[in-house]
């Protein structure tokens, strides 16, 4: 055999060995209605590991897709939800309303994401999931979603029990819009209303200037391309989490524009680095079984 051909065959069988290490579950999820709202439906998308027991107890993660409040729905968030099934935790992702399909302003998708974790705390046994282990994660509008029901106390659906929290434990950020102010692209995406006026200034619901010492522990992933979210904002926040004495950890990534980890090589690291995380808050055990 040629030193050609072996090397030939030691590539493929690497790139096996890759494509086996990368490989997810394919996980089913199991429809859940979790709130009625002005004849809307909304539903949990629910991923259980394969070998789910109902008598225990799980550490979970809800997943809230991006698409600028307008548009997007629940798959954009699968594939991490199947991973992290398969790591053993209850992994879910949100229908929320949006512009495009409801004619709503963002405020009334923050409300809902509140609705969801609000609900999955509340039905907590039912669902076998930890109520004090509940992780929110998304991306763009949707990491704003779970970074405004970690760092702000407004917009529930007063209709709800609120003596039960609608706080994450923990978030997991991808590419989040976090600024709302004046001049920011946040902003200039609440002002992008339909037929509806806002009911409250947009800064109103911007996490960053909303961070407080009850903000949770936080890993953020952002590309220094990317044109929505600047670096100063993700540095500010940053900034901002150590100041109150909270848990961050920005992650840059050299090149990356928005949307970038759902792509590639930067959606295995993603993925990586945020079973890292999650491992070291101790939602997960062992290490990562994506490489």
């Amino acid at each position: 055999m040629s030193r050609f051909t072996v090397s030939i065959l030691l590539v493929f069988g690497l790139l096996q060995l890759n494509y086996s290490q990368n490989k997810i579950q394919q996980i089913k999820p199991e429809k859940i209605l979790y709130k009625s709202i002005d004849s809307i439906d909304l539903f949990l998308h629910v991923y259980r590991p394969k070998s789910f027991d109902k008598s225990k107890v799980y550490n979970s993660i809800i997943f809230f897709h991006g698409g600028a409040w307008n548009t997007g729905n629940y798959k954009h968030f699968q594939r991490q939800s199947q991973y992290f099934a398969s790591r053993g935790l209850i992994a879910m992702t949100v229908d929320y309303r949006i512009r495009s399909k409801h004619n709503i302003t963002p405020f009334e998708s923050m409300e809902d994401a509140k609705s969801a974790i609000r609900f999955v705390r509340q039905n907590s046994k039912i669902l076998s999931v930890n109520p004090n282990m509940i992780a929110a994660g998304g991306g763009s509008a949707g990491g704003h979603l779970a970074a405004s029901s970690a760092n702000i106390d407004k917009f529930d659906n007063k209709n709800e029990n609120l003596k039960i929290s609608s706080r994450p434990n923990a978030l997991v950020l991808f590419n989040p819009i976090v600024d709302t102010s004046p001049g920011s692209f946040g902003y200039n995406s609440f002002m992008n209303k339909t037929k509806i006026d806002l009911p409250f200034p947009p800064i109103e619901g911007s996490p960053l200037h909303n961070i407080s010492k009850d903000s949770p522990p936080t890993i953020i992933f952002v590309g220094t391309e990317d044109n929505l979210i600047p670096i100063k904002t993700m540095e500010d926040y940053n900034h901002k989490m150590k100041k109150v004495g909270s848990i961050c950890e920005v992650v840059f990534y050299d090149g990356a524009e928005h949307s970038f980890f759902n792509k590639g090589e930067d959606f295995v690291d993603t993925l990586y680095r945020a079973d890292k995380f999650l491992s070291s808050l101790g939602y997960i055990d062992g290490e990562p079984t994506i490489r």
